[in-house]
């Protein structure tokens, strides 16, 4: 239904006015009992909502998509996929709704988007719903992201819908509101082409071009400049991952955003011993999508994403491949700079110039993985080392020898260099987190919640939501899993 009060926002829908036949018209499910657990109030304001106006029956009804303003055209988007490698024509929002766009304080044109408001035509079988512990979880991971400074979608708000979700028990549902720089994907490009109308796959690429990579519009060859701004912009996102352990988890095509930020925090999680091979996943069988794989599995999707735009790129197909290619084969190149620049100031040394021509960041990972030690708190305990107390380092290690060797060589480092080995501590501790949304804390937060207990969701927020600054009262949210959490340790899509 709409409402014809003044809206707690003003929507404008771009989208569905330039990209018709990528998008159903829809409406959200009704909630029997719709109640807010969770709000994020700095987000809101930040779109110019007013807080407490959202924590009202018509917020909660905007925030289910059951109270919309007039000018709002909710609508399933469309899209493709390749799954774990096998290729879906038709995917879409199964159980999701773009509500609109809005433009944000700084003039950001944003999107406005549901997950478990109920079934589309894209819903596959699937109910459409959404469980209380998968939409915190979207809620508590990305906001997490977003403070370690990690393109991603945001989390406005996850409110309960008074329903209840059958999975493999019964269970209370939810709906998550987020927000997107937009919900473009490889698989929306990936759709698009496979209609065969090239007109529509233009004006996707114009409009992707002029939201996101709008510089591209003024290349000799705009599509392609194109394909590199979204190579560039992968290759950035993915060594940030991998320099925080993150796992995405579910690494398809539908799931690698054209803008460049992470999306849909399904079955993700973060390693806590360092081991390449790690996978979270309860349906990665084969482990496609393992923790060391997934700089690879990015320029997969991004050759997927290549071939979409062929048609755009030249008049004929071998100058198409030859030009896409070249792009495509700097993705290592791209992805290694930014990767090592970030190991660099985790390890305390100036971006560039002539210091670690020792392999220093990788010869610590190497160490760390040998013994699979913890990855956020190892990190994080060099600054002290560098303050002149390598015990908490040491600490990490069951056999301290071989790190004993690599701080010499690492110390030596601050010898050679004008670097000030405090201020070094200083700068590594803006980078290397205390805190991170550890697994079996959050799978603790989430079975609370789902039971109706929301503070230990709250704390472990409050946590991470500042991952870098070390606060008592905390230690065991910095602490390591118990021994053996992980060997049976899974996630689930929660679909």
């Amino acid at each position: 239904m709409t409402v014809s009060a003044r809206p707690l926002f003003t929507f404008d829908d771009s989208f569905v006015r330039e990209l018709e036949g990528l998008y159903l018209p829809w409406q959200a499910a009704e909630a029997s009992a719709p109640r807010l657990l969770a709000l994020n109030a700095a987000l809101a304001r930040e779109l110019g909502a007013d807080p407490a106006a959202l924590d009202t029956p018509g917020g909660v009804g905007l925030l289910t998509g059951t109270a919309l303003p007039e000018e709002a055209t909710p609508v399933a988007q469309a899209y493709a996929g390749h799954q774990f490698g096998g290729y879906s024509p038709r995917l879409g929002d199964g159980r999701a709704l773009l509500l609109g766009e809005l433009i944000d304080a700084e003039g950001r044109r944003r999107d406005l988007h549901l997950k478990g408001s109920g079934r589309t035509p894209f819903a596959r079988g699937g109910d459409g719903r959404a469980a209380v512990g998968p939409m915190l979880r979207e809620y508590l991971v990305s906001e997490a992201m977003h403070a370690l400074g990690i393109p991603t979608t945001r989390s406005l708000a996850v409110v309960a819908t008074g329903d209840t979700v059958v999975r493999e028990t019964l269970l209370p549902g939810a709906v998550l509101a987020r927000v997107a720089a937009s919900h473009l994907r490889v698989g929306t490009f990936q759709y698009a082409a496979a209609t065969g109308d090239d007109a529509l796959l233009r004006r996707l690429a114009d409009y992707a071009i002029a939201r996101h990579h709008p510089h591209a519009a003024t290349a000799e060859n705009p599509y392609l400049a194109f394909l590199a701004a979204v190579v560039e912009a992968q290759a950035a996102l993915i060594a940030r991952w991998m320099l925080v352990g993150f796992v995405h988890g579910v690494m398809n095509t539908d799931n690698m955003t054209i803008s460049g930020e992470t999306i849909d925090y399904g079955p993700c999680a973060f390693v806590d011993g360092l081991d390449r091979a790690t996978v979270f996943s309860s349906i990665d069988h084969g482990g496609r999508y393992a923790y060391g794989n997934q700089p690879q599995i990015a320029l997969w999707n991004l050759t997927r994403l290549a071939e979409t735009l062929l048609r755009l790129l030249a008049d004929e197909p071998e100058p198409a491949r030859e030009a896409a290619t070249a792009v495509l084969e700097t993705y290592g190149t791209r992805y290694h700079a930014h990767f090592e620049r970030g190991l660099r100031a985790k390890i305390g040394l100036p971006p560039d110039g002539e210091l670690d021509d020792e392999g220093l960041g990788e010869d610590l990972i190497g160490l760390m993985e040998e013994q699979r030690v913890d990855f956020t708190a190892t990190f994080r305990a060099l600054s002290a080392a560098a303050r002149g107390d390598a015990e908490p380092a040491r600490a990490q290690f069951l056999d301290a020898a071989p790190l004993d060797a690599w701080l010499a060589r690492w110390q030596a480092q601050f010898g050679w260099s004008s670097c000030d080995p405090h201020e070094a501590a200083a700068a590594m501790d803006r980078v290397n987190p205390v805190y991170i949304p550890r697994n079996h804390l959050v799978e603790e937060a989430l079975s609370a919640a789902t039971a109706g207990e929301l503070e230990p969701f709250e704390r472990l927020l409050g946590a991470v939501t500042q991952p870098f600054d070390e606060r008592p009262g905390l230690e065991r949210h910095a602490a390591p899993a118990p021994p053996g959490f992980g060997d049976s340790f899974q996630t689930f899509c929660g679909t």
